[in-house]
């Protein structure tokens, strides 16, 4: 399968191309980026269900998860969990590759039917748990956690209520959002006995603020819900994630081929669409590496998008992307961009815009996270043949 590229904004005025110096917006990406390797690159997937029929929108069957795993150990990927693939690089390399299984919300079957096969396959993952629920509905209980902990999941903190926090006031959005996270906190070390170091925004959505809190309070790491791969040049606050459900039970083996793209800067920063611009304009920096630059693909999906390619210096492109049409009407809209290297591999990127002023239409229990990766893929899929 092969992904096209929803490539990036328009250049920045007055952006410099000489090699030496450091733009603003390069420095702000520096300064929250990995310290991986150069040519070490992690794929991370998420799930939410397992062998739940009832939300086939965030729902995988168990036969296709293990279908996965079998996979990746055919394969000879390395499987850990998030902390372990972002702090110990020894065992990955150009040539062994490194899968993060990331699970969202802990609902029970994930341990009645997940993590069995975890343990049959050897693989660790990591498990992003809202405090709230533990215990109830369909949700683990903490007797279950921690087992599952036992068994090498990893815990990583999803706030306490699992809110859509940018639609709290920001007069008091940053005090709730951070008042939860330090509860849940709490919640785990009390009943788990430790402390998580990462932690996943709910809905995949925050601010530049929201961000800053996740780090002042000393996580490692914060996964957000936009596709990608992570690499020496991904921010670790914001990392990306290819989302797992029975839409794209088919495309697993493709998304886990795929490479990062290595981008040096990024403007805007921000997620958030701006109210004054429905038609926002992305700019990245990318090194060429072995890519063919003239293969840059950009994919937004209900909508078609103005790419534009432009030298930045000998070893980088700057790629720059608008949708032709309107993108306000939806809460969430993925930027996706991709392009394949001299040797047929692919790499691929995203941005993801969200817009508070759109309710979600859906409550928890059916939330659907997958829905805007899903139209972006598919016309990846129809683009490259597959």
């Amino acid at each position: 399968m092969r992904l096209s590229v929803v490539a990036l904004l328009l250049v920045f005025f007055g952006c410099a191309t000489d090699s030496k110096k450091e733009t603003v917006e390069e420095q702000t990406l520096a300064a929250n980026s990995s310290a991986l390797n150069e040519k070490y690159e992690v794929v991370c997937f998420v799930y939410h269900r397992f062998g739940d029929s009832r939300y086939p929108s965030t729902n995988v069957s168990t036969k296709d998860f293990e279908s996965h795993l079998s996979w990746l150990k055919a394969n000879n990927y390395r499987v850990v969990t998030l902390s372990q693939a972002l702090e110990n690089q020894a065992g990955g390399s150009a040539h062994v590759r490194t899968a993060v299984i990331t699970i969202d919300d802990g609902y029970k079957s994930f341990f009645e039917n997940a993590l069995p096969l975890l343990k049959k396959f050897g693989f660790q993952a990591t498990l992003f748990i809202n405090t709230e629920t533990v215990g109830s509905d369909d949700y683990m209980d903490w007797s279950e956690l921690e087992r599952a902990t036992a068994a090498g999941v990893e815990i990583g903190n999803h706030t306490h209520s699992h809110s859509y926090f940018l639609n709290i006031d920001e007069t008091n959005r940053y005090a709730t959002f951070e008042g939860e996270i330090k509860n849940s906190q709490q919640l785990i070390e009390k009943e788990l006995g430790h402390k998580p170091k990462v932690f996943a925004y709910p809905y995949g959505e925050f601010d530049p603020e929201m961000k800053m809190i996740v780090k002042a309070l000393g996580f490692k790491s914060a996964a957000a819900q936009n596709s990608g791969v992570i690499n020496a040049t991904t921010d670790l606050f914001e990392l990306p994630r290819f989302p797992m459900s029975e839409n794209y039970a088919d495309m697993f083996e493709e998304k886990a081929k795929m490479h990062a793209m290595s981008v040096t800067a990024k403007q805007p920063e921000s997620h958030m669409l701006p109210r004054k611009n429905s038609r926002p304009t992305l700019s990245l920096v990318i090194k060429k590496q072995k890519l063919i630059t003239d293969q840059f693909n950009c994919f937004i999906q209900g909508s078609k998008c103005k790419l534009k390619v432009t030298p930045e210096s000998d070893s980088t492109v700057r790629v720059t992307v608008q949708s032709e049409s309107s993108i306000a009407r939806a809460r969430r809209t993925l930027y996706t961009i991709t392009a394949p290297d001299n040797s047929g591999e692919w790499y691929w990127y995203s941005h993801l815009w969200i817009n508070p002023a759109v309710s979600e239409s859906c409550t928890k229990s059916n939330f659907r996270p997958s829905r805007y990766h899903y139209v972006t893929d598919s016309l990846w899929i129809r683009q490259n043949g597959k």
